[in-house]
């Protein structure tokens, strides 16, 4: 592939249906191998993000769609290539200026910052969203104080640590825990 043809591929957002990006991704990469796109049709792309999850005190490491209904395409949008896309089942339509207008590309740091994203996501479960709130009652689910409920007194999210106090023999005793060892009542 000459240095033209990659320099006119821009990154697209394609609007798609919700809970089906990863099947579309792979339709459109049948279209891409079965029409012969690929000179036009770059890396399709659903960035997803690890979530752990506790259940029954076990770790389960989950992925997540980050952008539901989104699919990226890196593409050059020439001729039979745009049809084809279009034509995907679950796709709506391209992310474009208005009604009808024609498809607005990703802007250089959009596409660096969804590109290191994903490697960011795929290197950190850190990216968890903080479910909690101060005041909340919880209920801890890993640990010696395993079972026993406590309030959020403090959030600590750099560190993904929480501050509780918890009721024990009566008297309130304040707990630091992770994240990963509590979850809503």
């Amino acid at each position: 592939m000459s240095d033209l043809e990659s320099l006119e591929r821009k990154w697209y957002v394609l609007k798609t249906i919700s809970g089906q990006e990863n099947k579309i991704k792979s339709y459109i990469e049948n279209e891409i191998r079965n029409n012969g796109f690929q000179e036009h049709i770059g890396k399709v792309l659903v960035p997803i993000e690890k979530v752990i999850q506790m259940r029954k005190g076990k770790k389960i490491h989950r992925e997540k769609v980050y952008y539901p209904g989104y699919v990226m395409i890196e593409a050059n949008l020439e001729g039979e290539a745009v049809h084809a896309i279009k034509n995907v089942p679950g796709v709506i339509n391209f992310l474009s200026e208005g009604k009808g207008g024609s498809a607005i590309p990703m802007r250089k740091e959009e596409v660096n910052k969804m590109l290191g994203k994903i490697d960011q996501l795929s290197e950190s479960y850190e990216n968890i969203s903080i479910p909690f709130v101060i005041g909340e009652t919880i209920k801890v689910i890993d640990g010696p104080f395993n079972g026993f409920n406590g309030t959020i007194e403090k959030i600590n999210e750099e560190k993904r640590k929480l501050e509780l106090s918890v009721l024990i023999f009566g008297r309130r005793t304040p707990l630091e825990l992770n994240f990963t060892q509590i979850e809503k009542i």
